[in-house]
């Protein structure tokens, strides 16, 4: 018998854990929730939506497992203080791994943490709780992510890196060894880092620029 859960949230990244949650774990959505201001509809995918405010009285914590399905908004905060309001309120809470990623830490990943698929986590990695590993990322060996992290698709960590708290890495980025990423960082896409970060740095890779060459003027295209 699956193990029923509540979804915190009604957008995209709600979806989409529905989604996996449904077709790939030992859970079955039963409902979702937000903060009453937020509700627009009585029904997210073909399923009842109920106010944050009234959760506890329709779906107890005895009952029911929560995981909160958000984004990186404000560096990760919204995410992380529903993560705590669901923890204050009692109800256990989930974390999803997919079944097609390669997980070699022996377990240490933590609550509500959103763990997609072609993810690499090599042995003795530590992920802490409420962190996001969008596809196809490699997380190198003894590396440390910490809470409330979130992590865009293949980007490279290398081994024994440490990222502090609330962070975002972007897609493609590039971590060497041995580095530390301070609290509140924010890595761009596409970003090379060999040295530490320190807290709320905001390191952007070089974009691409248009060329003054028309395509029409390529050859051999």
């Amino acid at each position: 018998m699956k193990t029923p859960l509540i979804i915190f949230g009604t957008g995209d990244i709600a979806q989409l854990a529905a989604f996996y949650f449904s077709t790939d774990s030992e859970y079955e959505v039963i409902a979702f929730t937000v903060d009453s201001t937020y509700m627009q509809e009585e029904k997210f995918c073909e399923l009842p939506v109920v106010a944050f405010e009234d959760v506890v009285k329709i779906y107890a914590p005895e009952k029911f497992t929560f995981f909160v399905a958000l984004s990186y908004s404000k560096l990760n905060n919204v995410r992380k203080d529903k993560y705590l309001a669901a923890k204050a309120l009692g109800y256990p809470i989930a974390t999803f791994i997919s079944s097609h990623a390669t997980v070699l830490n022996e377990g240490r990943i933590g609550e509500n943490c959103f763990i997609f698929e072609d993810n690499t986590i090599q042995p003795f990695v530590t992920i802490g709780n409420n962190v996001t590993l969008w596809s196809g990322n490699h997380i190198g060996h003894h590396s440390v992510i910490k809470d409330h992290c979130f992590i865009a698709s293949h980007a490279v960590i290398s081994g024994r890196v440490e990222i502090g708290e609330q962070c975002f890495i972007g897609v493609n980025a590039t971590l060497r060894d041995h580095i530390k990423i301070g609290e509140k960082c924010v890595i761009g896409a596409g970003a090379l880092l060999l040295a530490d970060a320190e807290p709320e740095g905001v390191y952007v890779g070089t974009i691409t620029t248009r060329s003054k060459v028309p395509s029409t003027r390529l050859r051999g295209i």
